[in-house]
């Protein structure tokens, strides 16, 4: 997480909200572990990384509805299955718990 703090604080000075989504189980194998963090900003920068790519875009996209009150904080999971194999998910087989929330200053 402290990764994303500088870019966090660029975005508090320029009066900008954004959400912050963080790894906080893994079940199997996977890119990244918990505490990985990334930050959305309401303008759509991104900075950090949960997945190493797999589901970033998909963890935007949720972070983004939370900004916009479209969605309430909370837990999204992201897996893999072969009935699912072109949805978004991770290719390692495992599956990622990512907690995303709004980022209050």
């Amino acid at each position: 997480m402290r990764e994303i703090l500088d870019e966090l604080a660029r975005w508090r000075a320029e009066g900008l909200g954004a959400a912050i989504a963080r790894v906080v189980d893994l079940e199997g194998s996977g890119p990244r572990g918990p505490g990985a963090a990334m930050a959305v900003c309401e303008d759509g920068r991104v900075v950090g990384s949960v997945s190493g790519g797999c589901v970033e875009g998909a963890v935007v996209e949720v972070a983004q509805q939370i900004l916009a009150g479209r969605r309430a904080p909370g837990l999204v999971s992201f897996g893999y299955s072969d009935d699912d194999a072109f949805a978004v998910g991770l290719t390692c087989g495992g599956t990622l718990q990512i907690f995303v929330e709004r980022f209050d200053w």
